[in-house]
């Protein structure tokens, strides 16, 4: 990717990646065109994130019924509630960093690691920092090869000084290859694939594409299913043309499923039964 003056934008114009950013988009304004955007914007950025956190913690092997997720408040009992419970201070904590990350996205990432690490047991000198040679990574969920710590390094350093630079590339293009590299990577010891959705999130957000945070990506992945989830993810670590497209791609369907989740958000408010 870095062959060109702006390789992400490059990306944007593979097969099959431009029909789906203007779905995506045309997904995000129907939700933003909604009435009930207008006077409760609010309580639907809540709603969306409390239903993004419980789909990543699905992908990360924590499939809670969403009322379970509202209602339970100790999230220390079990390995699955810290999985949610790390979810969820995750969607809470990207709000809070999208004015460091085009400045400096590799301490968002530790930022990251650090709150969904947290009270998970884990030894504080493996938590929020890149893992080290020879240090082992807890996440079982994804069964691509492990690059090596100084790989890790080169190309973490890589996709910062991508996101610094910015450039043209719609949206979903940046917000897909942050997810996507960061699952490949693993780069840290633990809750790597909630902190790469948490980090696409911030991505759709900042870049203005979802600035209220009402299209939970996260909802669509999970709905999109584990399996399909991998398969496209095998594609991008592929690092073919056609597999990167076609990640690309997932993401969008996912993003659009969240935007469809808040449009039927909006509906059952209007109608008084949300």
């Amino acid at each position: 990717m870095s062959t060109t003056p702006d390789p992400l934008a490059a990306l944007g114009e593979l097969p099959g990646v431009p029909e789906a950013v203007d779905s995506v988009r045309k997904a995000v304004d129907r939700v933003y065109g909604h009435r009930v955007m207008r006077r409760r914007s609010n309580e639907i950025t809540a709603e969306a994130a409390l239903r993004g956190a419980r789909g990543s913690a699905a992908l990360a092997g924590a499939d809670w019924a969403l009322e379970e997720v509202r209602r339970r408040t100790d999230f220390s009992v079990d390995d699955e509630s810290r999985v949610v419970g790390a979810a969820l201070r995750l969607t809470a904590e990207a709000g809070q960093l999208l004015s460091i990350w085009r400045q400096s996205p590799l301490r968002v990432l530790a930022r990251l690691h650090l709150v969904a690490a947290g009270g998970a047991g884990i030894s504080d000198d493996l938590v929020g920092r890149p893992r080290l040679a020879g240090e082992p990574v807890d996440e079982p969920l994804i069964e691509l090869p492990l690059p090596g710590a100084d790989e890790v390094a080169g190309r973490l350093e890589g996709l910062s000084e991508l996101i610094i630079a910015g450039g043209s590339a719609p949206a979903l293009v940046t917000a897909a290859v942050v997810h996507g590299e960061l699952l490949a990577l693993r780069p840290f010891g633990s809750h790597n694939g909630l902190v790469a959705r948490t980090a696409e999130r911030i991505v759709l957000i900042g870049s203005g594409l979802d600035p209220k945070s009402v299209c939970p990506s996260e909802v669509g992945h999970g709905e999109l299913g584990r399996a399909a989830y991998a398969a496209a993810l095998d594609g991008y670590a592929s690092g073919t043309p056609e597999g990167v497209a076609a990640w690309i791609v997932h993401c969008g369907r996912a993003a659009e499923l969240g935007a469809r989740e808040s449009t039927a958000v909006c509906e059952a408010l209007q109608r008084g039964a949300a």
